[in-house]
């Protein structure tokens, strides 16, 4: 789960990255989403180099929902009966993991439909526009909603699956705890200002 986990959190700080382009324009952004395609070349073959990037990330994707039920089903093997005090000293994200699990695998599933193949996308979806694509989509309430949501749910998902990922690595330690826990509150933060800033700048007008 932590190897897996930390796979996709590498791939989205990169992701963020390329999203927050399109405040550049539709030119430096539409090329950068080429790119994509042709990095590589010519040793890669067009869209090699992209489709195994994703095979490793649907890859991890598995991994991590697979690990996540085992570690379940180990919890409640292990403790049959629940805690006559609900109330855990654990953190809102902490109990919110499976749930944020459950919000970002769906959330995903509409993401490839909506802007990679098109087919729940709420305009007239445009192969190699990528902006005029994502401007459409943002430009819907649902759309926003959707998104918001799923961006939420990933800082709080991040915020503790850092600390708990470093913990499983052995990277953890006594001195260390306040140190990780500030990074995974950074990098929580910045992933979810980074992603959310895109539909914000599309619902303010700033990008049209």
């Amino acid at each position: 789960m932590a190897v897996s986990g930390l796979i996709m959190l590498l791939y989205l700080v990169v992701h963020m990255i390329g999203n927050l382009k399109i405040f550049f324009g539709p030119d430096e952004f539409n090329h950068y989403a080429h790119w994509l395609r042709v990095v590589g070349e010519p040793f890669m073959h067009q869209e090699w180099t992209l489709w195994l990037v994703r095979t490793v990330l649907v890859a991890a994707v598995v991994a991590h929902a697979t690990s996540a039920y085992q570690l379940s089903r180990r919890g409640i093997a292990a403790r049959p009966r629940g805690y006559v005090h609900r109330k855990a000293r654990t953190s809102y994200a902490t109990r919110t993991m499976r749930w944020g699990g459950v919000i970002l695998g769906l959330f995903i599933v509409w993401h490839v439909l909506d802007l990679t193949t098109g087919t729940v996308h709420s305009g007239g979806f445009q192969p190699g526009h990528p902006y005029q694509n994502v401007v459409d989509t943002f430009s819907t309430w649902y759309g926003n909603v959707i998104y918001l949501v799923a961006m939420l749910a990933l800082g709080l998902h991040i915020r503790h699956g850092f600390w708990s990922a470093a913990q499983t690595l052995g990277v953890g330690s006594r001195a260390r705890d306040r140190a990780l826990k500030a990074l995974a509150n950074a990098l929580a933060l910045v992933l979810t200002v980074g992603f959310v800033s895109v539909p914000i700048a599309v619902m303010t007008k700033v990008v049209s």
